[in-house]
């Protein structure tokens, strides 16, 4: 299935969440199967729905299953540490973490909401929170946390909720809240007799232009077929574009869209000269991977990439040395970007109170700092504390205060939209055509509003 085909796929299933309405699974007396009709896009269709009663917390048999998008080793052995921990005290559950991959996920996930075997809780992406809020698909976890032993949901800056809060309702709790930063093999900036990240930002050089600039001289004076940059995946044209682009197009003033959802603005003056700064990398340059090609920073023939803090395990083996930093400044300053995902129950797991205590088990302050190896905690006391540069102590540690703890304070999270997967569907046809030598800038921009012009309304 074509990524645009799963995202519209998402889209439509979410909407059809709404019109049909879903409620939360809560105790029947006597379960009745509900016949409702329809209309979508003006076809009515019959949507049939069987209410499940809700798990207690009793000694009944209770197996949860959490939906994930990693597939890394390290990773699920540490959520199935904490889920030992769980059942250690509630031996009548049992949880199973499937792996989605990250593209697919929204769309598989949706597709198990709307049939008979939905997940109970899983992780859900910064993007896909306010179509899911919206759609009515996610339990409300506040009166749960709220009389959890301890849980201190004061710890929990507000502006890191900001997307998963609505009213007095609490729909997930980011587990993840992980700047995107720099990361560049030492290697190949000293085979290029280039200036490293670290040296710029003392000598106040660190800017976009500049990483530019050295990414062209590691091209140039590397050994042969070395590249200069990668964005944030090896595909960083198809897969992640919106996790490349925004860093830049934030450093230079601009943004995907307004803050209010109801204007386009990835065509204005700001994010073109962004976008055209990318363009002239790749195909002036040659600093840039080009598209098609699926060469990673990992391979150790790339000089700087965009990444987070998890995905630095794929760096564990690394024949390299490598060192991390902030991102670089622009015209408008230093813009730090978060990319954040949240743990979250789905209102029709037949398990839904079972679900709602082990989410909030998942994120005590305990919890937290255990995930820390891998997920920058969005609690104010673990982050504080020192935990991430304890958990990672082959990094400089004034490079993780800078790249990953003064970002998580200053940052601000990915754009998000209630449209986004439409918005995503839209635009992305159009940036197939932005990947090429002898594309305009400003018109494949000026169409992609104009293509995604009716999600903005």
């Amino acid at each position: 299935m074509s990524r645009k085909i799963q995202i519209g796929l998402s889209f439509f299933l979410i909407a059809a969440f709404v019109l049909a309405g879903c409620q939360s699974a809560t105790p029947q007396p006597v379960q009745e199967t509900v016949v409702v009709t329809q209309m979508v896009a003006g076809t009515p269709v019959i949507v049939t729905a069987t209410p499940q009663p809700t798990a207690d917390l009793s000694q009944q048999p209770v197996k949860l299953r959490f939906t994930v998008w990693t597939g890394n080793d390290q990773h699920l052995k540490l959520l199935n540490g904490i889920a030992s921990d769980y059942t250690a005290q509630h031996p009548n559950v049992t949880i199973q973490f499937d792996t989605i991959p990250f593209d697919d996920y929204v769309t598989k996930v949706t597709v198990e909401l709307a049939g008979n075997n939905p997940p109970d809780a899983g992780w859900l992406m910064e993007t896909a929170a306010p179509s899911f809020v919206d759609a009515g698909v996610l339990a409300d976890l506040m009166p749960t946390l709220n009389s959890y032993p301890n849980y201190d949901f004061a710890d929990f800056p507000s502006s890191v909720l900001s997307l998963w809060q609505k009213d007095n309702a609490v729909y997930g709790v980011p587990f993840s809240n992980s700047p995107i930063f720099v990361a560049y093999n030492k290697d190949l900036f000293t085979a290029a007799g280039a200036s490293t990240p670290d040296e710029m930002i003392k000598n106040n050089e660190w800017t976009w232009e500049n990483l530019a600039k050295v990414a062209k001289q590691i091209k140039d004076k590397g050994p042969a077929g070395s590249y200069g940059f990668v964005g944030f995946d090896a595909e960083m044209f198809t897969a992640q574009p919106w996790s490349t682009m925004v860093p830049v197009i934030w450093a230079y003033g601009g943004n995907a869209w307004s803050e209010d959802g109801k204007t386009c603005m990835i065509n204005q003056p700001e994010a073109v000269k962004a976008i055209q700064l990318l363009h002239d990398m790749t195909f002036k340059d040659g600093s840039i991977v080009p598209p098609g090609n699926q060469t990673a920073f990992a391979s150790g023939s790339v000089g700087m990439t965009l990444v987070q803090l998890s995905r630095l395990t794929q760096l564990a083996d690394a024949p390299f040395k490598f060192g991390i930093a902030p991102l670089p400044s622009g015209p408008a300053g230093n813009k730090a970007v978060i990319g954040q995902a949240a743990i979250v129950v789905f209102d029709k797991s037949p398990n839904k109170s079972v679900a709602e205590d082990f989410v909030a088990f998942m994120t005590t302050k305990e919890n937290f700092a255990k995930m820390a190896a891998f997920f920058p905690p969005a609690r104010s006391s673990v982050l504080d504390s020192g935990i991430l540069a304890q958990e990672n102590p082959n990094l400089d540690p004034a490079m993780v205060d800078a790249a990953i703890v003064n970002g998580i304070k200053t940052g601000s999270v990915l754009p998000s939209h209630v449209n986004f997967p439409k918005i995503d569907l839209a635009m992305r046809a159009d940036f197939d055509k932005l990947w090429t030598a002898d594309a305009n800038v400003q018109d494949v921009l000026n169409q992609a509003c104009q293509d995604s012009a009716a999600y903005f309304q």
